[in-house]
């Protein structure tokens, strides 16, 4: 008889809290959007946990054989278009399918759904032809070392994965338009189901199908993430289909965020080769866990009540906004970059000195690590300033912020790497980043400045 009432306790006293919070984080837009972040941070670290395990599990099980070595190379476009063409979706999506939903209804919002979704896949399912038609160019170019036999394999991988461009076009789209109706949970956890099915297949089958399990795998699990949103889509009224429904405004509107969204990825895309210099690599594992984290929940919540703040026109909700988070963001992320550059060289100790990894390494690395965590409060506060120009529909600005960036990186390259080495890339990015900041908080001032006044001649 005691265990029920305890258990029945527990169920009380969880009802309790989880209404309390409710309550709490709806009181106020700046209360949502911190409920939002803290839900979609704590979803983000799962999914980052579970993509953890399953990347010990291929570490252990394949180590640095030539099977890893092709599905690496195989993977490679496709993740480069995904994250270049399909992540450009949600950001060109959400602010005028919230205006459209807020000023025309949800019949205008399902039509402009519909036809983007149309747009998109046959998008996609070109860019996935033309790899498919370069396929053999493309991957002699990408893995000029490779015998005949681990070519062969990297080709075969590469066929098995290229729908993930498709199937994963239709899942940002999808979890673009949860996120524009707050439903952020379910779309911020469902990433964790590709490693999830990835680890079942690798123990499953791992034996017999080899590095064949992880690529199954992959795409098992983007069709189960896709079908989840989906779902969920669907039960709240939507059309998941593709469908042209004619050439509107607000079709329009979208394709013109989205193209300067679009080059402004791979402009950004294109500054990450230095990554690959082993020193770098291990330097930035620290920062990019914490941005990571903090841009996903960050950026993921506030893009969609900044965009309905700016189709209502209530600029000074949007200020107010901007302070608070801007004011929030720089007291955590300066405690945290003093945090990792005060202790870089204890912690590259503990987590990477071991075998060939030795103290003369480490202590390289810290000075990285301590160079690449100086951007952490401008990478965040842009993070901020970007989506709410998103929502403003600054998407050119963007682009062009983002080309700016990426010659100052080049140059910043050249002589920090003269006076400091390798560490110099890292402090190059972040005084890129640095620049980024100031470039986007003044064109966003100068915006709203601008739209402000035109309200009120209006009134």
């Amino acid at each position: 008889m005691i265990e029920p009432d305890i258990q029945s306790s527990r169920n009380s006293i969880w009802l309790r809290l989880s209404e309390g919070w409710s309550r709490w984080t709806a009181a106020t837009v700046n209360r949502s959007i911190f409920g939002a972040a803290m839900t979609i941070g704590a979803f983000t670290v799962v999914v980052k946990l579970v993509s953890v395990a399953k990347e010990l599990v291929v570490a252990k099980t394949f180590g640095t054989s030539d099977a890893l070595d092709a599905f690496l190379i195989a993977f490679l476009l496709p993740l480069f278009a995904i994250n270049v063409v399909a992540g450009s979706f949600n950001a060109a999506l959400i602010p005028t399918f919230i205006k459209v939903r807020e000023k025309e209804g949800t019949e205008a919002a399902q039509r402009l759904l519909s036809n983007m979704l149309f747009w998109s896949v046959g998008l996609l399912v070109i860019v996935t032809l033309l790899f498919a038609l370069s396929a053999n160019a493309v991957l002699r170019l990408m893995s000029s070392s490779f015998n005949a036999e681990k070519f062969a394999l990297t080709r075969k991988l590469f066929f098995i994965l290229l729908p993930t461009l498709v199937i994963c076009g239709l899942s940002t789209t999808w979890s673009a338009v949860l996120n524009a109706g707050q439903k952020f949970a379910l779309a911020a956890l469902t990433p964790a189901l590709t490693p999830i099915i990835t680890l079942g297949l690798i123990f499953g089958f791992g034996p017999t199908w080899g590095i064949h399990a992880v690529a199954v795998g992959t795409i098992a699990g983007f069709v189960l993430e896709a079908g989840v949103l989906g779902w969920s889509l669907r039960r709240q009224g939507f059309s998941l289909l593709p469908k042209w429904r004619g050439k509107d405004a607000a079709l329009i509107e979208v394709i013109r965020q989205f193209a300067p969204m679009m080059a402004g990825a791979f402009l950004m895309a294109s500054m990450l080769g230095p990554g690959s210099v082993a020193a770098l690599n291990y330097g930035s594992k620290v920062v990019a866990l914490i941005l990571g984290i903090g841009s996903m929940a960050l950026g993921t919540a506030v893009l969609p009540y900044f965009s309905r703040m700016v189709a209502r026109n209530e600029w000074a909700g949007v200020r107010h906004t901007l302070r608070t988070y801007l004011r929030l963001i720089l007291i955590v992320t300066l405690t945290l970059t003093g945090g990792v550059v005060l202790f870089s060289e204890p912690m590259v100790r503990v987590v990477f000195e071991r075998g060939s990894f030795n103290a003369s390494d480490t202590r390289v690395v810290s000075v990285v690590t301590a160079c690449f965590a100086l951007q952490i409060p401008f990478y965040v506060a842009g993070i901020l300033g970007v989506r709410l120009l998103n929502a403003l529909g600054k998407g050119r600005s963007i682009m062009l912020i983002c080309a700016a960036n990426m010659l100052v990186n080049v140059f910043g390259n050249l002589i920090l790497m003269r006076w400091m080495g390798v560490a110099g890339i890292a402090l190059s990015t972040s005084l890129v980043y640095l620049l980024s900041c100031v470039l986007v908080f003044y064109v966003i001032l100068t915006e709203l400045k601008q739209r402000q006044g035109t309200a009120i001649r209006h009134e």
